[in-house]
């Protein structure tokens, strides 16, 4: 049993005991594991100013899944891409699964992974049951060779694992890979303060000076909590979940470039706007938008400290005893639907935002992010930006 594994069960019976409350050691982990988050998220948003999604607890979930099968020195240097190798303490299995449990009990996320290998490479059946059981992954031996048929191969797994939400994951497959990462996630927020689709109307969304668009754009008047961050020049609403999740709207000032909130962003930054939330009447007014963006992660990874794994020097001798295993690319797909919709998947009635006495109105009108976390642990779960929510 690999070490990951083994203190999943102790981590198991920890939250059988505290299953209220995170333990230190499980907010550690994901504090460290936010580091990995905004890591990510600011090389790849560097690459355009497009609109964007990723789902880091996704990648994390899955090369944290093939660490189980790494080892020596690209182990080490795996769980160090992923901000996680300061909570080594003398030997002592890595915290990873404690986080991973703690979401799947309380967090409705849809998504696959899937671990792809070269059909000449024999899978350790050890392997291939340890990340089934603890990270819910999958390994497949398929035939890169014959490039149409594992195209179909692995569009047909994920779209089976996410049921239906996330389709055509890949258009093309490279027949030379021994080993392929896969992962697809799928969110739609199940609103605990439901927008009235009734008082939705199509308005203006400023993409830019010089272009305009019109948008579907929502509206609730209720207590919302909100903050402002005077340093960057960016106000900060929370949207609440019912699955214990929440996403942050992060709606920087007319004078300022969204891509700056962009490089601004880090665990230590992410965590000071949640703490400075307070309660408001409010008036909200937010588009709705589709987002489906596609990633090839290996340049992105790379030029974030995660490198030994890719490399024809990597050890993972735990996935295959075969020689010359070694990971080609992270393949990433991430869909997310923002509506009206709550729980229960129906708007819901609430006053007429005709009265007597107005609150504040926010209206999301320009480019904006997006931070969807898991409010217990603040463990970043989804990370994104609208600049045009006319396209996806």
């Amino acid at each position: 049993m690999g070490a990951l594994s083994q203190l999943l069960f102790v981590s198991l019976l920890a939250l059988n005991a505290h299953a209220q409350r995170p333990s230190a050691d499980l907010e550690e982990l994901a504090g460290r594991n936010t580091e990995f988050a905004t890591a990510l998220y600011r090389k790849i948003a560097s690459y355009s100013d497009d609109n964007l999604v990723i789902s880091p607890l996704s990648v994390t979930i899955g090369l944290a899944a093939l660490a189980e099968g790494a080892r020596s020195t690209t182990s080490k240097a795996l769980l160090s891409g992923l901000a996680l190798a300061p909570m080594e303490r003398d030997g002592q299995p890595e915290r990873i699964p404690q986080l991973l449990q703690q979401l799947r009990e309380t967090v409705t996320q849809t998504q696959a992974t899937g671990l792809f290998l070269a059909q000449q490479f024999q899978v350790d059946p050890e392997f291939s049951g340890q990340v089934k059981k603890y990270y819910d992954a999958d390994v497949r031996s398929v035939d890169f060779g014959n490039a149409q048929t594992t195209k179909g191969i692995i569009n047909d797994y994920v779209r089976s694992a996410t049921g239906d939400k996330v389709r055509d994951f890949v258009d093309s497959i490279d027949p030379q890979i021994k080993l392929a990462l896969i992962s697809a996630a799928y969110f739609r927020g199940p609103w605990k303060l439901p927008f009235n689709a009734s008082f939705t109307s199509d308005e203006r969304f400023y993409i830019d000076k010089y272009h305009i668009v019109q948008v579907p754009m929502m509206f609730r008047s209720d207590k919302y909590y909100l903050a402002y961050d005077a340093k960057f020049k960016v106000g900060i609403l929370r949207l609440p979940c019912t699955d214990g999740t929440a996403m942050l709207v992060l709606y920087p000032d007319e004078d300022v470039d969204y891509t700056s909130i962009d490089e601004a962003i880090t665990a230590e930054v992410f965590v000071g706007w949640v703490e400075k939330l307070k309660k408001t009447k409010l008036e909200v007014q937010l588009p709705k938008f589709v987002l489906e963006q596609s990633y090839s992660l290996k340049r992105s990874l790379e030029s974030i400290g995660i490198k030994g794994v890719f490399e024809s020097t990597a050890d993972l001798s735990g996935v295959s005893k075969s020689q010359g295993l070694q990971l080609a690319e992270v393949l990433h797909k991430v869909s997310i639907e923002v509506d009206e919709r709550g729980a229960s998947g129906g708007a819901v009635l609430e006053k007429s935002p005709i009265m007597a006495s107005l609150p504040p109105r926010l209206t999301i009108n320009r480019p904006f992010l997006f931070l969807v976390y898991h409010e217990a642990t603040k463990a970043l779960l989804y990370m994104g930006r609208v600049t045009d929510p006319t396209k996806k």
